[in-house]
This record gives structure tokens, C-alpha cells and sequence, in this order.
């Protein structure tokens, strides 16, 4: 088992940051990539960002390029979602997962969950 808290959402108005923050523990040796998601009310979850534990390789949604960074320090098992220039629609409940594959974006591809994190962007 794998256990995924994620820390840092709150309200934040638009062209603001915030950096959300998932910490690991358990068996982590059974996740090779971290992905975060985010789910917005009546809609589905969609990918933001992944990063694999070794190399660092990240992946991002077109929707958060350049805007969204995502990296981790190995040492504390932990992964961090840096978000600038936030906009309103970026609004949703984020989530942190783990899979053993490598930079899926399919959430169904994903083993273990953390609990989200809200995120509310004011515009």
C-alpha cells in the first residue's frame, strides 16, 4: 500500500500562486510516476502533471504548460505542484496518484490516491 496526503490548496485570486504538496509513504517503491489530477464540479478528473521518481522526466496537460511545474525531492518522497498564474477555471479539487507505469495520463492507470486538495481561484 501506498499512502498520498496532499497539503497547500486554498482560495487564491487570479494571477496568484499557490504550491500543493503530496507526501508518500508506505511502499513506495511501487510507484515509478506521480501524477496530479484535478476535478472540477460535474466534470471529469483530468491529468495535470506527472514526474517520474528516478530521472525527474515530467509530463503536463497543454491546459497548465508553462504555467504548472511539477517536481519532487526524492529524499522526503514528496511531490510539489507549483502553480502561477492561476485562473478561475483552474479551480477544482486536485489529487495526487502513483502508478508502477511509466507517464500515464489515464486516471485509470493510477493505483493509489491521495484524499485532494481544494483549489479555488477568484476571479
Amino acid at each position: 500500500q501506498v499512502q498520498l496526503v496532499e497539503s497547500g490548496g486554498g482560495l487564491v485570486q487570479a494571477g496568484g500562486s499557490l504550491r500543493l504538496s503530496c507526501a508518500a509513504s508506505g511502499r513506495t517503491f511501487s510507484s515509478y510516476t506521480m501524477g496530479w489530477f484535478r476535478q472540477a464540479p460535474g466534470k471529469e478528473r483530468e491529468f495535470v502533471a506527472a514526474i517520474t521518481w528516478s530521472a525527474g522526466s515530467t509530463y503536463y496537460a497543454d491546459s497548465v504548460k508553462g504555467r504548472f511545474t511539477i517536481s519532487r525531492d526524492y529524499a522526503k518522497y514528496t511531490v510539489y505542484l507549483q502553480m502561477n498564474s492561476l485562473k478561475p477555471e483552474d479551480t477544482a479539487v486536485y489529487y495526487c496518484a502513483s502508478t508502477l507505469q511509466n507517464m500515464p495520463t489515464s486516471p485509470s492507470r493510477y493505483n493509489y490516491w491521495g484524499q485532494g486538495t481544494q483549489v479555488t481561484v477568484s476571479s
